[in-house]
Order: C-alpha cells, then structure tokens, then sequence
C-alpha cells in the first residue's frame, strides 16, 4: 500500500496541530481503497470509553474523501458537499481501529464515495456515505500557500 501525503493542520491527518489525530493514511490502488489504522485516546470521548461522535464524523469523511485521490493528483482534491452518517454501535476509545473508505460513483465534478470504521474483529461501528464536489476557485488559491506542507512526512 501506497502512504498518502498529510497536510500541516487538518485535524485528522494534519502534522503540526497539537490537538489533531495525526493519523496517517494509505491507498491500496488494487482494492481501490484508502485505509488508516489509528487508536483514539480517552480525550477524545463523548461518554466514558466511547468516542465522541463528531471524531467519528471527522475520521469517516476524511478517509472516505481520500478515496478519490487514489492515484490522483492535488486536481483531484474535492470537498463533502452531503454526509449521512449510520452509528451502528460505540466506538471506543483506547483500542485499535480501522477505519477504510472507498469510490462508489466517480466523476469529474462529482462524486459518491463511502467509508466505514471497524473493531479489531471486523465489526463495524460507524459507516458513511457522502457526496463531494470540486471546491470553488477560491479554494485552490487558498490552497497554494498550502501545497509546500501537503506531503508524505517522515
């Protein structure tokens, strides 16, 4: 599997924030799927020994949005538009997880993609399916102060 690259301070995957997840994503072009195995710390829950569900939330749509860069390039970067969210059980803190997202409808200017979080086991916790779009231009020149810190990081 191919590592992704990581920004400076997103929340989820972002290198330099010290409140973030830190979580390092990888892409397994032959099964078209984007994985990150991770551990949520206590301070991250919504109830005792449960993660909250926003984290949740973050950690779907990242994973799932990663989907279409698979082989992609920074043109390829799109922006959630719609979310649904299915919390099938808790998902608790403090051990490993697995969280896999995926293209279901690619496009040019749109498209639907999916992702689900999963116990040790294979259990599911929590799946998603979204809809993402290009972002506007606004975006892209925002984001070229950015590029230098979208990397692969040691």
């Amino acid at each position: 599997m191919n590592r992704q690259r990581n920004s400076r301070m997103c929340f989820v995957c972002g290198r330099q924030n010290p409140v973030g997840l830190n979580l390092d994503f990888y892409e397994d072009p032959e099964a078209g799927q984007v994985q990150v195995e991770f551990v949520v710390p206590d301070e991250y829950q919504g109830y005792p020994g449960v993660v909250h569900g926003g984290i949740v939330a973050a950690i779907l749509d990242e994973v799932s949005g990663r989907a279409v860069l698979i082989n992609g390039s920074d043109g390829d970067l799109m922006a959630t538009l719609k979310m649904t969210i299915r919390y099938r059980r808790p998902t608790p803190t403090e051990t490993l997880l697995t969280a896999v997202g995926w293209v279901e409808r690619p496009g040019t200017s749109r498209a639907k993609v999916a992702g689900e979080i999963r116990l040790p086991d294979g259990t599911v916790t929590a799946e998603c399916e979204s809809v993402l779009a290009h972002p506007p231009q606004e975006f892209f020149e925002q984001w070229e102060a950015e590029k230098p810190y979208w990397k692969v990081y040691e």
